[in-house]
């Protein structure tokens, strides 16, 4: 059942405040065993934090080369969170977190269910992800590749070294509609919050268009719809007593 509130907020207020949440989750829960999925070169929470919290904290990345550019310190793992082996594995998990993983994954179902087989029961694990239907990841999912990759590299360039490029689909990424809820119960989840945020960056080599986004994204503020949301973040529990690995 949906035990927290769904709100909406300015995007970039959820991008700069999803670490503190993270960790804010961490001090709150005295969460120890950490699973950050799809961190590869950009691991979420830091070494101090790490070793300040005496926290059992692991990288899994389905890129050797990804982990590598990572910095010293962190216990890397190449895994691929949705393959079928992934719950052979006999870690379990008190928090396990993404952030701008799942819209590259195929299979959303896969994702979710392999997660709440990792957690321990009581456990959470939080996403941030980009949502369809704003308009730049509408395109992101429909044009080839490489024509994404170059418009990339025209509106939000970035060092691809550390923040590559990769294929995405967009699979179970979505606003804070009754169907995402309602997805995510049917395989067990409690769903403690829901949040999505308006607004982006794309836009702003283009003026005009960047205004014009601007006041939309005001409007979206005053009258949100789950369905024009440009990023959310996802916080869900495996209940207590839900002992097995997999869903219901």
């Amino acid at each position: 059942m949906m035990t927290g509130p769904i709100t909406y907020r300015h995007s970039a207020d959820l991008w700069h405040g999803y670490q503190q949440r993270l960790e804010r989750l961490v001090r709150d829960h005295e969460f120890t065993r950490i699973l950050d999925v799809g961190g590869g070169a950009n691991p979420l929470l830091s070494t101090d934090f790490i070793e300040a919290h005496h926290l059992d904290y692991t990288i899994w990345d389905v890129s050797a080369s990804e982990l590598d550019k990572a910095p010293a310190g962190y216990r890397k793992v190449v895994q691929d969170i949705t393959a079928e082996s992934t719950l052979s594995r006999l870690e379990t998990f008190d928090l396990i977190f993404t952030k701008m993983l799942a819209e590259h994954v195929r299979d959303g179902l896969q994702l979710h269910r392999n997660i709440f087989g990792l957690l321990t029961p009581g456990g959470m694990a939080v996403h941030f992800l980009p949502t369809l239907y704003t308009l730049p990841f509408v395109v992101n999912r429909i044009v080839p590749e490489s024509l994404g990759s170059r418009l990339l590299d025209i509106f939000s360039p970035r060092d691809r070294h550390q923040h590559g490029k990769f294929p995405a689909y967009y699979s179970w990424c979505r606003g804070p509609t009754k169907t995402s809820i309602r997805r995510l119960e049917r395989l067990g989840y409690d769903v403690v919050e829901y949040q999505g945020g308006f607004g982006h960056g794309y836009y702003r080599k283009i003026p005009l268009i960047h205004r014009w986004h601007g006041r939309l994204t005001r409007f979206l503020l005053k009258h949100p719809t789950p369905y024009l949301t440009s990023y959310a973040w996802v916080v869900v529990r495996k209940p207590e007593g839900h002992n097995h690995r997999g869903s219901r």
